[in-house]
């Protein structure tokens, strides 16, 4: 069986969770309809990516 572990002292439990921020979303401009989208994704706005017509949008 496993031995008990230490105690995590509340300097380190801070230490450790200081990395679960949240970023900032990163974005960029559609070069269709200039409206800010997710990189690598097709533009919900006008439904095209890299140049192309690829979702139908109402």
């Amino acid at each position: 069986m496993g031995l008990p572990g230490h105690r995590r002292t509340s300097s380190h439990k801070r230490r450790r969770s200081a990395h679960f921020a949240l970023k900032t979303a990163v974005l960029a401009a559609c070069p269709q309809c200039k409206k800010p989208v997710v990189p690598h994704h097709a533009c919900a706005f006008c439904g095209t990516y890299r140049g192309r017509k690829v979702v139908a949008v109402k």
